[in-house]
């Protein structure tokens, strides 16, 4: 039987925040916190309009998921990010004990990986998950900033 919940569904929720962080005028990131197949949270960069470097869409869908939850920690729970966790989501994942981290296109100059930066044991990552589609949303921003400046 086919599972219409699986990573590319979740990872296309993250890239619709993603998308309002775009119209913001934010980079676009955007993420999605489930469990047992529902999203729990949903977040986007925030940090030009909140004026705050540590307002990343997975800090922010951290803090969503633990209030709904009435807790700090995240287990049985999955994050979908469409671009690699950088070393301060990535602490701040670790110190959520989140089951699971599912990501689109890798960072490959602040990326969690490239950083060595350790995850809660307890949790699997893995990434690629519709990384093209992420990296084309980047790539427009980027090239459109570029171009307005």
């Amino acid at each position: 039987m086919i599972d219409p919940f699986d990573d590319a569904y979740f990872m296309k929720r993250a890239l619709v925040e993603a998308e309002a962080a775009y119209e913001l005028g934010e980079i676009p990131v955007g993420a999605v916190v489930v469990v047992n197949n529902t999203i729990i949270a949903r977040a986007h960069n925030l940090t030009e309009r909140l004026i705050d470097v540590t307002a990343h869409a997975e800090m922010q869908a951290i803090t969503a998921a633990a209030n709904y939850l009435g807790g700090k920690y995240l287990h049985k729970c999955t994050l979908y990010v469409t671009l690699e966790p950088c070393q301060m989501c990535a602490g701040a994942l670790y110190w959520s004990q989140i089951d699971r981290v599912v990501y689109g296109a890798a960072d490959e100059q602040r990326g969690c990986k490239t950083m060595g930066t350790k995850l809660h044991p307890k949790t699997t990552i893995e990434g690629g998950v519709l990384a093209e589609e992420a990296k084309q949303l980047l790539k427009r921003f980027f090239v459109e900033k570029r171009n307005l400046n």
